[in-house]
């Protein structure tokens, strides 16, 4: 018995540092051994190695051992989903909801997992409850992770995404000490050390790329710290060369990142993942540097007391949303999300899409779990309003694809006017995206990242405004774009513009992306939050221009 615990404690270790592959090494010489916490530590380990299909019988062993482990349920849902198979790994969410009626985390998660496989019969009625609970929960608990990224793609009160938020960073930051304070100090130049587990072939690095590319080296520093794969793309290289080092901290925990950094001299830590999946964001939570940021990677507030901002505009955060954050709101003059000038789109043909040449060519390369049954009652309204257009949606995987068809044709529409994109690499997918005609954008979640690409291709993006960060980015990037006509403020314009712009010649997009100005904008506001702490003031709001 001891030695089993031994043995728990060790992967429980590792796991902890996110050596998932070093936890299988330990746990599967032992994998006959009937113990709940092996099998299901065993198959976790399996699934975040990436071994998702090994991982199903561990966890299955697990709950034979155990039925009521909620924990070897949402497991069990992860691998699942990775699998595609999005409607078992609901079901999973929905007994973890039955054994939990009285927790966020597992309201949220079988919210999450119906829009993942576009299963709306209890929408309302997750919503409902979902929100009851939030609005439970004593304002100070600590006692669970809450989801915030499902509620942000779910219509929400910002006052709740807040509270869910604090509450979640609570869970994540416990035990998480911090280290000894340091002081900002007037310099001459400033080391600013980026967090993210996307330095590679994705879509951060692909919005960062080029702004870091035209940063002053004069008087900035950056350092990469990256918990995220070593691909070897040309993205991934030409990120790494943009900045002065690339420090690899996957096999660090929070506590050990925030030495590193700390050892490092940072003086700005900026995390670019908040509350989205695979972020180490409680990195921060040991106060590495003296100002801590938090940008781009979450839609919204990280309910931390530990980051000092969270950069965003005029649009996504006006100062009359500052009750709802955490962090101070530090706004960039221009669109908050950056671009890539250099990108260059060689449209693919329609044959080659199965795309009809004489179609009305109707683009959602939003994910499935953005589609809410008001936003396809729009988009099924104008399938109507033109007979000759169709949906290209991209795949939500066999099952939500199935299901989307089936509620077009109980909204009678035919169930083959949906065409259906498989998932591709990023340049190839940002070439096919030039076959459209128009995008139409999600709400309350906007497409973000899948809005820029949209107008990179040339593709008009319609939006329905909305509240809240992520009901605004679209807004953001449009009116960045010179296009704020096609913003619209009701669901009734939304379809209108949308049928108007199906029926006329494409519009031409301008050019929006000015990375040099960008760089020069953002390292301002740098400048401006290291100013306030080198002075011993408190942060603060930092408007647009002041």
């Amino acid at each position: 018995m001891d030695a089993l615990k031994d043995l728990l404690r060790n992967a429980l270790h590792e796991m902890g540092r996110g050596r998932y592959a070093e936890a299988v090494a330990l746990l599967e010489p032992h994998a006959q051994v009937a113990s709940n916490e092996l099998q299901r530590y065993l198959g976790e380990s399996l699934r975040r190695c990436g071994r998702v299909q090994d991982a199903i019988g561990p966890l299955m062993q697990a709950l034979a051992l155990k039925i009521d482990d909620v924990d070897a349920y949402l497991q069990l849902a992860f691998a699942l989903q990775t699998l595609q198979m999005k409607a078992e790994a609901a079901e999973c969410f929905r007994t973890v909801a039955a054994l939990r009626p009285d927790s966020v985390m597992a309201l949220a998660y079988q919210a999450h997992g119906d829009q993942q496989c576009a299963r709306w019969s209890d929408f309302d009625d997750n919503l409902r409850a979902l929100h009851a609970v939030i609005r439970a929960k004593p304002d100070d608990a600590d006692d669970e992770f809450g989801v915030p990224f499902a509620l942000a793609t779910l219509p929400h009160e910002a006052a709740d995404l807040l509270k869910v938020a604090r509450l979640s960073t609570r869970f994540l930051s416990r035990g998480i000490a911090p280290l000894p304070p340091v002081k900002a100090v007037a310099k001459p130049k400033l080391r600013i050390g980026y967090l993210s587990s996307d330095f590679h072939a994705h879509a951060t690095a692909a919005l960062m790329v080029e702004v870091l590319e035209h940063r002053d080296r004069e008087r900035f520093e950056v350092l990469l710290f990256s918990h995220g794969p070593d691909d070897g793309s040309a993205l991934q290289q030409r990120i790494r060369a943009a900045c002065e080092r690339f420090i690899d901290v996957g096999d660090l925990d929070p506590a050990g990142i925030a030495a590193r950094m700390r050892a490092e001299g940072v003086d700005i830590a900026v995390d670019l993942k908040g509350h989205t999946a695979g972020s180490r964001f409680t990195a921060l939570a040991a106060r590495p540097a003296p100002v801590q940021v938090a940008w781009l990677g979450f839609p919204g507030t990280c309910g931390a007391d530990f980051i000092d901002y969270v950069i965003g505009d005029k649009i996504v955060t006006p100062l009359r949303d500052a009750p709802f954050y955490s962090e101070r709101i530090a706004q960039l003059p221009r669109c908050y999300q950056p671009g890539d000038s250099t990108r260059r789109i060689e449209p693919t043909p329609r044959a080659e899409l199965g795309l009809p040449d004489d179609a009305i060519v109707l683009l959602s390369a939003n994910t499935v779990l953005k589609i809410t049954p008001a936003v396809f009652d729009a988009w099924m309204t104008i399938l109507h309003r033109l007979p000759q257009a169709l949906l290209w949606q991209l795949s939500g995987g066999e099952q939500a694809d199935a299901q989307l068809r089936a509620e077009a044709a109980s909204r009678g529409i035919a169930p083959e006017r949906l065409v259906f994109m498989p998932p591709l690499g990023m340049a190839e997918h940002w070439n096919r995206l030039a076959a459209a005609d128009v995008a139409l954008d999600t709400w309350p979640c906007n497409g973000h990242t899948t809005t820029s690409d949209a107008l990179a291709a040339g593709v008009p993006v319609v939006t329905l405004r909305g509240d809240g960060f992520a009901s605004r980015v679209a807004e953001s990037l449009l009116v960045q774009a010179g296009l704020p006509e096609l913003v619209c403020d009701t669901t009734e314009a939304y379809v209108e513009k949308v049928c108007a712009l199906a029926l006329a010649s494409k519009p031409a997009i301008p050019a929006w992306i000015d990375s040099p100005a960008f760089a020069r904008d953002l390292e301002a506001l740098y400048e401006r939050m290291w100013a306030r702490a080198a002075a011993g003031q408190p942060p603060d709001a930092l408007p647009a221009g002041g």
